[in-house]
């Protein structure tokens, strides 16, 4: 070409491409991705081997996220991605209902059943959990972590417990059930009962309550027995509305609600009574409350506690330890009984309602399904499925034995003028 030739003009750049090619390019590596991430590996088939192995006989299915067939006889989870699967593998007790709540692990079938079934096969996976588990069963809540531990469970709204709770008493224990047709109204009302003719009450009788709830089981003391009542609780909402409920009843002159701390009780009484406490206390804490009830109790004394408790010595599901009941530990028998070892005090009856736990948390159970989209109202979603795994894991934990329910009675042990049967205790047996 000479010089005299006129370059050639550069060709003109391409225009760009829409922004809807490389997005949609975008899309499909993302896509791909995903994909991939999903995919099942060996690795994964391995872990789901490991979860298989100890289900042992149980009829409960695992399925991955890549399976999406459901079969109506046989109950199923279904664990939608890879790090669900392996936080489920490593630390079962604790991740699983994180998991559930977050929607990461899904439930088909029959919920009850499936519950039931997982706390058949849960167990411990590593020292470290056993660690764990031993060092919580020495812990001692002093008065500032007691308070923290009651505000996380009791304090979240008098209104969502109203959504399941009885209507008459809002009982948060166990009910007592003469027979099975029983609703749940009436069976709360029988176990304020049965407790009452185990304690004996007379008119005039003086009774101090440690933990009382939103104020039922005093406010029915005090109306169908004629005793006067001192009751503790630290929940400050609870505490408002049992003050608000003696003032309907027109009580309030013969039951006065304190807001503190049971290690705070002064003065004595014929009576001490505690139900659905001991939970909270703390072993412990155990020694110091035994000398609060000797101190507590007159020379014709007597007094009855109620509590959850276990047949050997480890504690809550550490998911419930922490999400539901922080700081509570169920006791043994034994440790429930070391309380009035050394205070002078006598065991006169125990008896274990664990049954009757199972079918208190069922009714408990239907009656928060029904209002399920009024709890996410409240709350959000991950709360509604906290609660209801919750709720559903308690009863299949105490339809399986691995929790109890004790009452022991107990009196000075100089005092001879109690009755010689048990028949007031049960008037009418079936």
């Amino acid at each position: 070409m000479s010089r005299n030739t006129p370059e050639p003009e550069p060709e003109p750049e391409p225009e760009p491409e829409p922004l809807s090619v490389p997005r949609n390019r975008v899309d499909q590596r993302r896509k791909l991705s995903a994909t991939r991430r999903n995919s099942l590996t060996t690795l994964d088939r391995w872990l789901l081997s490991q979860i298989e192995k100890r289900l042992v006989s149980i009829p409960l299915r695992i399925q991955l996220w890549d399976q999406s067939t459901i079969s109506d006889n046989v109950p199923t989870v279904r664990i939608h991605d890879r790090g669900a699967l392996i936080r489920l593998i490593f630390n079962p007790e604790l991740e699983f209902g994180d998991l559930y709540s977050s929607g990461r692990i899904e439930f088909f079938g029959n919920f009850d059943e499936l519950v039931e079934s997982a706390y058949s096969y849960v167990k411990d996976t590593t020292t470290f959990a056993r660690l764990i588990r031993r060092l919580r069963r020495f812990a001692a809540p002093d008065l500032a972590q007691s308070r923290r531990n009651i505000h996380h469970h009791y304090d979240i709204g008098n209104d969502f417990y109203k959504l399941w709770l009885d209507e008459k008493a809002m009982q948060y224990t166990c009910a007592y059930y003469p027979n099975d047709s029983m609703d749940l109204e009436t069976a709360q009302q029988e176990k304020m009962h049965h407790v009452c003719r185990k304690l004996w009450l007379k008119p005039d009788d003086t009774v101090v309550e440690a933990g009382c709830g939103w104020g039922g089981f005093a406010l029915f003391m005090a109306q169908h027995y004629g005793v006067k009542v001192r009751a503790f609780n630290i929940s400050h909402e609870q505490i408002l509305h049992a003050r608000e409920w003696a003032k309907q009843k027109n009580l309030s002159d013969r039951v006065e609600f304190v807001e503190d701390d049971y290690r705070n009780v002064a003065g004595q009484y014929d009576v001490f009574v505690s139900i659905g406490m001991l939970e909270h206390v703390g072993r412990a804490n155990y020694q110091e409350l035994g000398k609060i009830i000797k101190r507590s109790l007159k020379q014709t004394g007597r007094g009855l506690v109620h509590s959850i408790g276990r047949d050997k010595k480890i504690p809550f599901n550490p998911w419930i330890a922490k999400r539901i009941f922080p700081g509570a530990y169920p006791p043994t028998l034994k440790e429930m009984t070391s309380l009035f070892e050394n205070s002078d005090l006598s065991v006169l009856d125990i008896e274990n309602l664990r049954l009757h736990y199972a079918k208190t948390l069922k009714g408990w159970l239907d009656r928060y399904e029904e209002n399920m989209d009024e709890v996410r109202r409240m709350f959000d979603d991950t709360f509604a499925r906290t609660w209801r795994l919750y709720l559903a894991g308690s009863r299949g934990a105490f339809k399986v034995g691995s929790l109890q329910l004790f009452q022991i009675l107990f009196t000075r042990s100089s005092f001879n003028e109690i009755p010689s049967t048990r028949a007031r205790i049960y008037p009418n047996p079936q």
